[in-house]
């Protein structure tokens, strides 16, 4: 399931008005990110945008579906990634509208970076003026 160059290309200015597009080639397909948020996966000439508990029932009740692939042992499995619902696939501002509910879902899912908390157990000392 190659993705064509025509195809990213196509998402890319489908999804133009999104902000500034990166794409990552990965296992035969593509990570489409904004701001380092990876919202969407594309896989032949399907796009699979991130869904979440928020915007799960959105996915379902435009008909979309989640994005599965076989495993080596004959099973399926799914990804949090649901395909473009159709009303999107040649109407940029509707599936920037849908990109924009994958590109939430992948802000939300972000883990905050660890950092130096301040410590409570220091206790006063000449710091305190």
């Amino acid at each position: 399931m190659a993705v064509s160059a025509e195809f990213l290309e196509h998402l890319a200015e489908l999804l133009a008005d999104l902000g500034p597009l990166t794409v990552k080639k990965m296992f035969g397909g593509a990570s489409l990110q904004v701001d380092g948020a990876a919202f969407a996966l594309v896989f032949g000439e399907t796009l699979y945008i991130k869904v979440d508990d928020e915007n799960r029932a959105a996915f379902e009740d435009a008909g979309s579906g989640p994005f599965v692939y076989g495993m080596k042992d004959g099973r399926s499995a799914s990804l949090g990634y649901w395909s473009l619902p159709e009303s999107g696939l040649d109407d940029p501002d509707e599936a920037v509208r849908w990109a924009r509910l994958g590109l939430d879902a992948a802000f939300r899912a972000r883990k905050p970076k660890k950092g130096r908390a301040a410590r409570a157990d220091i206790g006063p000392g000449p710091w305190d003026g």
